[in-house]
């Protein structure tokens, strides 16, 4: 191997380490930007019902949820580099149940659209139980900041292993 090869390949070595600390920092900020307007729309909508509203209608408890869902999914995120997939669609169902509620409420009647979401929230109840189901039988394996989390048993974790470990 020559000189020049080698101070090529410090320089490709080099240049990989700073493309990877830029994406990683991007990945930081834009994730931490994300969760402050989470958070800054969470607090607002509060406001909003106890000093405009002074209550609070079934639709602005669904749009906290969507909220709790979407600040869960950050902070997921942030600790493990891992986005659940049962998190997005947990945010579609409650977001189709607000539509849902709200249709029913201002319209009055039935329509082929409560069909259409009612149907669309049955899709996405079985697409989170065969997502469950897959993620069970077949774990991917897991990284976190420090590494491999290697699973007892080979099976995905789930909240109470962290208590027994």
């Amino acid at each position: 191997m020559s000189k020049q090869d080698s101070r090529v390949e410090k320089i490709v070595s080099w240049l990989d380490r700073c493309g990877n600390l830029a994406v990683e920092a991007f990945h930081y900020l834009a994730l931490f930007i994300i969760g402050c307007m989470v958070a800054w729309s969470a607090v607002h909508t509060v406001i909003e019902i106890l000093t405009v509203k002074q209550y609070a209608t079934i639709d602005d408890i669904l749009l906290l949820f969507i909220y709790l869902e979407l600040g869960a999914m950050v902070g997921i995120y942030f600790k493990t580099n891992h986005m659940p997939v049962r998190f997005l669609i947990y945010v579609a169902i409650t977001a189709l149940t607000r539509l849902l509620i709200s249709n029913i409420q201002h319209e009055h009647k039935a329509s082929m659209d409560l069909v259409i979401i009612t149907g669309s929230i049955l899709i996405l109840a079985f697409a989170i139980l065969i997502v469950r189901y897959a993620s069970w039988n077949f774990p991917s394996v897991i990284r976190d900041k420090h590494g491999i989390k290697v699973t007892p048993n080979n099976k995905t974790p789930r909240p109470e292993d962290d208590e027994l470990a």
